[in-house]
Order: C-alpha cells, then structure tokens, then sequence
C-alpha cells in the first residue's frame, strides 16, 4: 500500500460545532493556529496568545478550519 494513506480514526472536532481555543502558533500563510486533543485547526484573522470561540467550517484528515465567532469572555 504504498502512497496509501491509511484512514484517520475519529476527529475531535465536529463541523459546524463551537469550542473555545488558544492560538499557539501561526502558519506561514499567517493564520492562527490552535489544536484540540494534538488536531490542528486554522484560524483566519488570529494571533499567537489569542483565546477566541470558534465554530468549525471544514474538517479534513489532517487538519480542520474555522472561523471566530466571538472572544473566549463572552
């Protein structure tokens, strides 16, 4: 099965769902990132040492995006 990726189990994010996250890092493209259970999310319009809500948009194999809909305070 060479050049096969094998099937991912469950992911700890669900689409169309709201968590509440801290950005860790930024991508190169310059995105916050955040992880839930080690899964990566993307977080357009983020900073490193952000703490927002956010609700899923896309949920790949490796990584999911999201956007913010609101501050963590709320």
């Amino acid at each position: 099965m060479y050049g096969r990726r094998r099937p991912m189990g469950p992911k700890p994010v669900e689409l169309g769902k709201t968590y509440e996250v801290d950005v860790t890092e930024q991508s190169r493209r310059g995105d916050g990132i955040a992880r839930i259970q080690g899964f990566v999310i993307f977080i357009p319009g983020t900073r490193k040492g952000d703490h927002v809500k956010i609700v899923i948009t896309s949920v790949r194999s490796r990584f999911a995006t999201a956007k913010v809909v609101g501050s963590a305070e709320e």
